[in-house]
């Protein structure tokens, strides 16, 4: 089941809306998606589902980013090992071209959330990296995480050929 039902109860409230949202949004309705969402964070305003996708949707409608990062962190802060709420997040930083924060938050995502196959993949859009400054450590080794960003600060991202 994507965008992250699996997780919801049943019962749960404003299920419904969130499931139009999801419909809308997946019709490239994002107008209409916004609007579901909303209500249904009426009845559930903790719902971290909820959360990041009115952060993703107000992000894509009404472009206001940081009401968008805001609402999609609060659902990071309330539940961080779901991958979708990680690629929400991402999203909105890439539609506010910051896409170095999308990039940490994906690398930060594929660690909390158990390596999903939906991350990597996202990680494997931003294009072609650079090999891991120590390549005997993984590229998430804290060592090759620190180097790497100053590495990065000094030379800037890699540029294809």
């Amino acid at each position: 089941m994507p965008y992250g039902l699996e997780a919801l109860a049943p019962s749960e409230s404003g299920i419904a809306d969130f499931k139009e949202c999801l419909k809308h949004l997946r019709d490239e309705q994002p107008d209409e998606a916004l609007a579901d969402v909303r209500r249904a964070l009426r009845p559930a305003p903790e719902n971290p589902f909820y959360l990041s996708y009115a952060g993703l949707l107000t992000a894509l409608v009404e472009g206001k980013f940081r009401d968008a990062e805001k609402l999609c962190r609060q659902a990071l802060s309330l539940r961080h090992n779901h991958a979708q709420l990680y690629l929400n997040l991402a999203e909105v930083y890439q539609r506010a071209g910051r896409p170095q924060e999308a990039l940490d938050v994906l690398e930060k995502g594929w660690t909390s959330a158990g390596r999903d196959h939906r991350i990597r993949q996202a990680l494997n859009n931003f294009g072609a990296r650079r090999n891991p400054v120590i390549p005997v450590f993984e590229r998430s080794n804290p060592i090759n995480y620190i180097l790497g960003k100053c590495r990065h600060r000094l030379l800037g991202p890699k540029r294809t050929a």
